[in-house]
């Protein structure tokens, strides 16, 4: 295997369980995201794995570090056969709380950092005829007031996601997003936290009650998303180009 692919949000949860999967594919990866100690723990997870790492500390809401993040990656390794972007906390406050400021933060890194990383990898994934993913939500189909940011950011993702799509068909690059549902993290846990004080449960208790509110039979996993990103970057999904897939235990029930 000569094939590379960069990872952002590598660091923990989805990012990290994608990471480890996707050794049995790609010879090398490049893992992204702000805490240097986080990625290093991923990094030694992934070389147990037989896979080559470069880790690239960076913010990816700072305009420069998608130079940063492709240069260091054509250095290393000569190429990049699939871009994964994960990184983006959007944060869950009410329509009517959230100031401008947490509206531009949530879009800094999740929208315009995978903007930018995409566009400037697209020569390297255009000369490799590689494979993008974005990761947006299930919250993308069904917005709701005490989550307006992230549904709001996680639709414009999708719709980002189709128009490098439809590029891509040109330029032999396949584009997906996919929409995970309440997957358990430490950010939903953090999440579940506040959610079992606000109900009157203990952690225990919430984390039964929660799913069924949710009407799903479970959270997820990270690892099970994990499994989805690396099919979609697989010769198998080749002809699947331009689609939102939505992983999330049945909690949407749109058609």
């Amino acid at each position: 295997m000569t094939s590379v692919a960069i990872v952002t949000g590598a660091s923990q949860g989805i990012g990290r369980a994608t990471a480890i999967r996707l050794t049995r594919d790609f010879k090398s990866l490049v893992l992204v995201a702000r805490s240097t100690l986080k990625l290093e723990e991923t990094s030694s997870l992934v070389k147990a794995q037989g896979c080559q790492t470069l880790v690239v500390a960076a913010d990816l809401s700072n305009a420069a570090s998608a130079e940063a993040i492709v240069s260091r990656t054509l250095q290393e390794f000569g190429r990049i056969d699939a871009l994964v972007n994960i990184s983006g906390a959007v944060p869950q406050i009410d329509l009517f709380q959230m100031t401008d400021e947490e509206w531009d933060g949530g879009l800094a890194v999740k929208f315009h950092g995978a903007r930018r990383l995409t566009l400037r990898a697209w020569d390297a994934l255009k000369a490799s005829h590689g494979s993008v993913i974005f990761t947006s939500g299930n919250s993308a189909v069904a917005p709701k007031a005490p989550f307006a940011a992230v549904g709001t950011i996680n639709a414009a993702i999708v719709a980002l996601a189709k128009a490098f799509s439809d590029r891509g068909i040109l330029d032999g690059v396949q584009v997906n997003s996919v929409l995970p549902g309440p997957v358990m993290t430490n950010r939903r846990r953090t999440y579940l936290d506040k959610w079992a004080l606000a109900h009157g449960l203990s952690i225990e208790e919430a984390m039964k009650e929660f799913p069924k509110e949710a009407g799903i039979g479970r959270f997820g996993e990270p690892e099970e998303i994990a499994e989805l990103m690396a099919f979609l970057v697989s010769p198998a999904a080749r002809w699947m180009t331009g689609s939102a897939v939505r992983m999330d235990g049945g909690e949407v029930k749109a058609v």
